[in-house]
């Protein structure tokens, strides 16, 4: 159709309310901006433009959104600029041609599910008015119905972004109009076979169907006028799309219960609920199938009552009743509650705050009622939450990143690549010099320097950043930096220990004597034996003695008593197990606070027995002195461990805290505030059964967002 005719159509949607001249004006620069260029498909551009502005004249009735629908090619290839925009057409319609234009330089690409969840934040969040999305759809949507004219592969390529990026932004705003038929042409060039055989398939039974429902629709229409309902009945065709969807979860066509449908419409919400009684007196309804989306909309303010019923000869039909209004709520969306500018009023920031607040607590009534469990709930609270609380920002070459509000220049450059983040040394924000806690802002630019000979992130940063992934990689980074230090702290205590006991170094480092160290301690080279042994799960003493054949203290009475006594049957109330003697006074160090499961080593204190140290406890100075224990499996008690939480403060703070023990069989036994300030540090006493209960505890208490770190401690 020659796009003259197309525009007459275009035409024939408006009222007074429209500006027609504007309107006209608009296809008379589109036509002389556009000229004779044609599309891959042999149509003209103009003639794909006029096609965009009747999609978005039926999705959206506003003047400025059907004249940037014309224009929202012109920008592309300097056909035009924004100033002659601006001066030919106002403001609203040169941001929203700007906009569409912006938008329509993100590439997409739909490689995997991170992707394409960013991609969709992405264009919502930086299309700040909601005509933008709308222009964005329409335009492809004609481009859908047009893809015959480019290769399979392209075609694909295009099928699949748009089924999971561009369809579920519609299905979102609820525009289903848009939604469905991107769908169906999407599946269509997507998966062709699959789709050509559902077509088959319902075609064969077209006729039957048909028939099937006008006969229904005959029953409930009747049954309305003997109570004086005025109404209308419209079959409902399901999309193909939809039942593709339902195939691939198992279903077989015979178990789709909507293949039949019809769409009751009334005046008032009252009489749809008299419609929904006088159907379910008539016909029995399947209550699992029963949905009131009017008493609780769906969150993209879509409303209906949804029944499933036995119809006409026992067949299934889904019936859905709706009001007039709630029809174009439920086709077009927010769209049909798009309220704009009148006579210089501008209420439309209002309109669109009081939109996204009523968006966002409709999805998470939407998602309360759906989700299964609290983890799968808060996860898509936090996926609902995206959109509302993302930014986004620019590198100098003009890559877009999607990062948290509130992110500073360090996120994003962990968010660029890692070693830019570690090599990080400042970033200038907007041509000026930010500090590295600066709040980025949407639409900033951002430049990172860096350099090679950097020595890595500051741990102070892990106070500063904002996202989980660049908190990650500071903690990675320095977990490798302490990895190395703990081997040099490791080879330094065998160092020390063979000069103590002046033995020569070369005879402990052996090939001999270090495999006969491997086989024992199930190590495989010398740095797991210097990472064992400086990080705390090895004893240099014991070691050492191992290695060289010396298996007794000769300084200690208790050590000798120890050595000569024949190992005993162990007493069950005992906590530790001293190797070879059945009962000798043991306490654990209130200053390292083992718990069972903790890598430990025994203190021979001068008349007060044997005290328990965990490994890595710095206040055993003299090696001289220790001696080998071990849990004793049989007891069955709580432990006192102390941790320190670094958190920001948060009322709730405490209570989550207590929380999280109640869930991990915890006991919180006190909490202290040890100092003040942006973070605060509160140290927690806690018992615990063993060591892999505490370290649980602590991995579940970085799940509250106000908790930076957490650590055991050592007096």
């Amino acid at each position: 159709m020659e796009s003259g005719q197309i525009f007459n159509d275009l035409l024939s949607h408006f009222n007074n309310s429209y500006d027609k001249g504007l309107i006209e004006n608009a296809y008379s620069y589109a036509k002389e901006k556009y000229g004779d260029e044609k599309r891959l498909n042999k149509e003209s551009l103009l003639s794909h433009a006029v096609n965009v502005a009747l999609i978005v004249a039926d999705i959206c009735p506003d003047t400025n959104a059907i004249v940037s629908g014309l224009l929202h090619e012109v920008l592309k290839n300097d056909r035009a600029t924004v100033e002659d925009i601006k001066l030919n057409f106002g403001e609203e319609v040169s941001f929203l041609v700007e906009s569409v234009n912006k938008l329509n330089k993100i590439s997409l690409n739909s490689s995997s599910d991170a992707i394409i969840m960013s991609e969709r934040n992405i264009l919502v969040g930086l299309a700040e008015d909601f005509r933008v999305i709308v222009i964005k759809l329409a335009d492809r949507l004609h481009n859908m119905r047009t893809l015959y004219a480019i290769s399979e592969t392209s075609q694909k390529e295009k099928a699949r972004e748009t089924l999971e990026v561009l369809a579920p932004i519609a299905h979102r705003l609820g525009i289903h109009t848009i939604k469905g038929e991107l769908e169906d042409l999407s599946l269509m060039y997507y998966k062709p076979d699959v789709y050509k055989d559902i077509v088959d398939t319902l075609n064969k039974s077209k006729n039957d169907r048909d028939q099937l429902v006008v006969s229904m629709k005959s029953e409930i229409s009747n049954l309305l006028n003997e109570h004086n309902i005025k109404h209308e009945i419209k079959g409902r065709a399901k999309s193909i799309y939809s039942i593709y969807k339902k195939l691939s979860k198992g279903k077989t066509f015979n178990t789709i219960y909507d293949l039949l449908a019809l769409r009751v419409f009334v005046e008032t919400e009252e009489e749809c609920y008299k419609v929904l009684g006088l159907i379910h007196s008539k016909f029995k309804p399947i209550p699992k199938r029963f949905k009131d989306y009017i008493a609780m909309p769906k969150s993209n303010m879509y409303q209906s009552l949804h029944t499933t019923v036995f119809g006409i000869d026992g067949n299934l039909f889904e019936v859905q009743i709706r009001t007039y209004e709630m029809d174009e709520i439920a086709e077009n969306g927010i769209a049909a509650h798009w309220a704009y500018k009148e006579g210089g009023n501008g209420t439309k920031a209002v309109q669109t705050a009081v939109e996204q607040k009523l968006q966002f607590f409709k999805s998470i009534m939407e998602l309360n009622e759906e989700k299964q469990d609290d983890y799968d709930f808060v996860s898509a609270v936090k996926e609902q939450m995206v959109i509302q609380d993302s930014i986004y920002v620019y590198t100098p070459k003009g890559d877009v990143f999607e990062l948290p509000s509130g992110s500073t220049p360090i996120d994003f450059a962990y968010k660029i690549h890692t070693e830019v983040g570690n090599k990080m040394v400042g970033a200038i924000v907007n041509n000026n010099i930010v500090p590295l806690d600066y709040k980025l802002n949407s639409g900033d630019i951002v430049k990172i320097n860096t350099n090679q000979n950097s020595r890595g992130p500051s741990y102070e940063w892990l106070n500063i950043v904002t996202t989980v992934s660049a908190r990650d990689k500071i903690r990675s980074f320095y977990s490798k930096i302490d990895k190395q230090e703990y081997i040099k702290l490791g080879e330094e205590a065998i160092q020390n220990i063979l000069r103590k006991k002046k033995y020569n170094f070369n005879d402990f480092y052996n090939d001999e004597v270090l495999e006969k160290i491997y086989d024992e301690y199930k190590l495989s080279n010398k740095d797991e034996l210097h990472l064992d042994i400086g990080s705390g799960k090895l004893n240099a003493v014991t070691v050492v003695n191992f290695a060289m054949g010396e298996n007794a203290s000769k300084e200690d009475a208790i050590v000798n008593r120890v050595l000569n006594n024949t190992p005993k049957e162990i007493d069950i109330d005992t906590d530790v197990i001293v190797s070879g003697i059945d009962r000798i006074k043991t306490q654990l160090a209130s200053c390292c606070s083992p718990v069972k499961g903790d890598k430990i080593i025994g203190y021979i204190t001068k008349g007060n027995g044997i005290t328990i140290h965990r490994t890595c406890c710095h206040n055993i100075d003299d090696s001289e002195r220790t001696i080998d224990v071990f849990w004793n499996d049989s007891v069955n008690r709580k432990f006192m461990a102390t941790i320190l939480i670094h958190a920001e403060y948060s009322d709730k703070l405490l209570l989550d805290i207590i929380n999280k023990s109640s869930l991990d069989n915890v006991s919180v036994e006190g909490i202290n505030v040890l100092s003040k300030g942006n973070i605060y540090i509160y140290q927690a006493e806690v018992l615990v059964n063993d060591v892999d209960v505490l370290k649980k505890y602590m991995d579940d208490l970085y799940s509250i967002s106000n908790i930076k770190k957490i650590e055991r401690i050592i007096k």
